[in-house]
């Protein structure tokens, strides 16, 4: 999303060469791709650990790495280390592909000579912004740390806003911003108002009719 604001901002004339429906597929097969190679290792090597404490219950609502290593019979120390490294490789990576399209966009957008130029291009960028500070704000709280195993019960919070919070908003954040949604939404409060009023006086009306 970004980088798609970017070439929107940066390159305006040329976006809709550069921002195909094969570019974006691309884009979106490298994500997945990366993702998941990126802590497949990891996931094969946390699954073949023995676990035995606490019952084998899991203290989380998932299976996520942290609370799968306070379960294991063996020294996780190292696989600790390997999941820091590898969460701060993705996720700061990415975070800085984030950070270097918006310097960019700021730039462009600080050359707009008009004020109300300037705020009509980056209010484009504020609802990715929101996002983006809830996802990597959440996401590095609980990943990039030495320690992926400790205080469990303090990372609910950060990993509700990552896995539920954030998805959750991405519809209401970017449907919102577009004026056919918009529209949509308006036409619909009217015909619930109006269908609403409608039943109401049908109401009044079979009242009166009985009464008399």
């Amino acid at each position: 999303m970004s980088v798609d604001r970017y070439l929107a901002i940066c390159h305006p004339l040329r976006y809709p060469l550069l921002m195909n429906g094969a570019v974006c597929f691309r884009i979106a097969l490298a994500c997945w791709m990366g993702g998941l190679f990126s802590v497949l290792g990891s996931t094969v090597t946390v699954a073949l650990l023995p676990f035995c404490k606490q019952g084998a219950v899991v203290q989380h609502f998932f299976c996520d790495s942290g609370p799968l290593l306070q379960l294991a019979c063996t020294n996780t120390k190292k696989l600790e280390e390997t999941d820091f490294v590898l969460a701060a490789l993705v996720i700061i990576s990415s975070l800085m592909i984030t950070a270097a399209s918006y310097g960019h966009i700021i730039l462009a957008v600080l050359r707009i000579p008009s004020a109300s130029g300037r705020r009509k291009t980056f209010s484009t960028c504020t609802s990715h912004l929101m996002v983006v500070t809830l996802f990597y704000g959440s996401a590095i709280f609980l990943y990039v740390r030495p320690s992926q195993s400790g205080s469990v019960d303090t990372n609910w919070a950060g990993t509700v806003v990552t896995t539920f919070v954030t998805p959750l908003l991405n519809p209401f954040i970017y449907a919102l911003r577009n004026e056919r949604v918009k529209e949509a939404l308006k036409d619909m409060f009217r015909k619930v108002v109006a269908g609403f009023l409608r039943s109401l006086l049908s109401a009044e009306n079979f009242i009166k009719k009985t009464v008399q």
